[in-house]
């Protein structure tokens, strides 16, 4: 009786009931494009990159030759045909027409030549090589390439341009020692061999000899159908408040039935609509994501854990939901509250950034978020393919997140009305 209750409660309000469904839909399709559409322009475009070279020596045209070679930079020294100096740059940087400029400072090369030159001197020294030399040391400061960025430039971009020129650098001034060398030993013939010795191999691990390789779409799904299942608060919590405001609760609490009876109709109601909401989402990664142009939405786990772990953190939305609508007396405390928690839950969980690239403190957070548990599930169960025994734990967590809610639910209304 009170299952059937919530379904026509939920069946009057058929507006509500579609929008519940379709905006998680277009909010996943949404996010999904605008990263995919973002990730592809960035590494598909060029970044125009202002350069003022003060040195003009050896060593600042191999740092412009390296920058015209970078396949993310474009290098600009002109402007309508003239000569942009550093004041300018800097007031075109600020203004957002460029998002980089480098300065490269005076002298660069003649005093990395003469420190190079110096130490490569003492060190041959030492062995007396250069026992006819007298080596005069001449005072050289540390030179500094200037980086102008746009303030509204991403840390992670900065980042990564900062350590693609410090890379260039160093190559560049290891080229300068061996050439150093070379002309201190009066070698003709280019002895050194200056290719690379040490690379990168990327390796995706393996997993039942299938190599794991995970894509946007594998954290957006997730990710997403996990904030519209939390999301199923707001509603619960509202509907739990009408039925106070209008009567409706009084009059059931008159019939023979436990307060607990009517929160599992609740309960089976609303984790129909999470679990329907769940394999919506799963369908459009799966069949509708591939027409638009996005990576395919690859399972590499088991589809009945994937609706078990959907299970459980629906459970635990639901039992959010449950506790506010117990305790708020109005809608305008019960609605506010509830979409605030959804969103605080979201940010902690790890939906919106990854737990690794957050403070300790809210790294902390996040081992306590229901959503968090739920997220790594997911994750487990979609890229790790882990079996139904290695995700137990965070299950048995969202399992035990419910019953706490719902016991506190219980008890706080029978303390209500004992009052």
């Amino acid at each position: 009786m009170a299952t059937y209750k919530e379904f026509l409660l939920l069946k009057r309000d058929f507006g509500g009931l579609i929008i519940l469904f379709l905006m998680p839909l277009v909010l996943v399709i949404t996010i999904t494009i605008i990263q995919e559409s973002t990730a592809q322009q960035i590494f598909n475009s060029k970044l125009s990159v202002l350069l003022i070279d003060n040195d003009k020596g050896e060593l600042s045209q191999s740092i412009i030759s390296n920058l015209d070679q970078n396949k993310l930079l474009k290098v600009v020294d002109k402007i309508d045909g003239e000569l942009v100096d550093e004041e300018k740059a800097n007031d075109l940087v600020l203004q957002g027409e460029y998002k980089l400029a480098i300065v490269i400072p005076e002298g660069l090369t003649e005093n990395l030549n003469t420190k190079v030159s110096q130490n490569v001197s003492k060190i041959l020294d030492q062995f007396e090589f250069n026992e006819e030399k007298e080596i005069v040391e001449k005072e050289i400061s540390t030179q500094q390439i200037k980086l102008y960025f746009d303030p509204t430039l991403q840390n992670s971009i900065r980042n990564a341009i900062k350590n693609s020129i410090d890379n260039m650098v160093s190559k560049i001034e290891t080229q300068s020692i061996y050439k150093a060398f070379k002309d201190e030993l009066e070698i003709e013939e280019d002895v050194f061999d200056n290719k690379e010795f040490v690379s990168f191999l990327e390796i995706n691990p393996q997993k039942n000899n299938v190599e794991i390789k995970p894509n946007s779409v594998q954290h957006n799904v997730p990710a997403w159908t996990l904030f519209a299942i939390f999301f199923i608060i707001v509603p619960l919590s509202i509907n739990m408040v009408k039925e106070k405001s209008q009567g409706t609760f009084v009059r059931l609490k008159t019939n023979p039935i436990s307060y607990a009876t009517i929160l599992g109709g609740k309960v089976i109601v609303y984790l129909a609509v999470c679990l329907i909401q769940f394999a919506l989402m799963l369908l459009v990664g799966l069949y509708l994501f591939p027409y638009l142009g996005l990576p395919n939405f690859e399972v590499n786990g088991s589809y009945f854990l994937l609706f078990l772990v959907a299970i459980f953190s629906g459970l635990s939305a639901i039992g959010i939901g449950i506790l506010i609508g117990t305790i708020a007396d109005t809608q305008e405390q019960s609605a506010p509250f509830g979409a605030t928690l959804v969103v605080i839950l979201a940010a902690v969980g790890g939906v919106w950034i990854p737990v690794f690239a957050m403070p300790k403190m809210m790294q902390i957070f996040a081992q306590i978020s229901p959503m968090n548990w739920g997220l790594n599930c997911f994750y487990d169960v979609i890229i790790r393919d882990n079996s139904f025994m290695e995700i137990l734990p965070e299950l048995l967590l969202l399992g035990l997140f419910f019953v706490g809610m719902m016991a506190i639910s219980i008890y706080y209304d029978k303390a209500k009305n004992r009052v």
